[in-house]
């Protein structure tokens, strides 16, 4: 989890506001969050600072499950990253124009025809990616569609 959260990075550190850290510190977590209007804030073991992405950065932006792409004219709105020596926790925010109820059928049908495990309970869909860390997907009803959020833990 750390190095995607730093190879995600890479990109971004060209043209951002920086502000170094004391790596003597011994502080190894990774924080990335991001917003759907592209602002950035990043906080690294060697850097810390705010970066603004290109206007559709965030909405075009390619969302992939071992194989199980963004529901068809879904967008991310927003992400934030979590990582540490122990692990890491991603949230994704997103919006789709189907049903709460479509969002959910079409997420369990495409893990389950990538031969992982998914299952809805409730307003969310559950399951295990094939690292087996687990993820939740929680729907819910919005004006045109649907919104949700994307929550992954992993202990890598």
């Amino acid at each position: 989890m750390n190095r995607t959260a730093l190879l995600l990075l890479v990109p971004l550190l060209a043209g951002c506001d920086i502000d170094a850290k004391n790596p003597a510190s011994g502080d190894d977590n990774v924080t990335i969050k991001a917003d759907e209007n592209g602002q950035v804030s990043f906080n690294v073991p060697f850097a810390s600072g705010q970066v603004k992405l290109p206007e559709g950065a965030m909405s075009s932006g390619d969302f992939d499950i071992d194989g199980v792409k963004m529901i068809p004219g879904g967008t991310i709105t927003g992400f934030n990253l979590d990582a540490g020596h122990e692990g890491g926790t991603v949230h994704f925010a997103f919006k789709a124009p189907a049903s709460p109820q479509d969002v959910r059928a079409y997420f369990v049908d495409e893990f389950r025809k990538k031969g992982l495990e998914a299952a809805v309970t409730g307003t969310s869909v559950s399951g295990k990616t094939k690292d087996g860390d687990p993820f939740v997907i929680a729907v819910d009803p919005a004006p045109q569609g649907s919104r949700g959020t994307i929550t992954i833990q992993s202990k890598d």
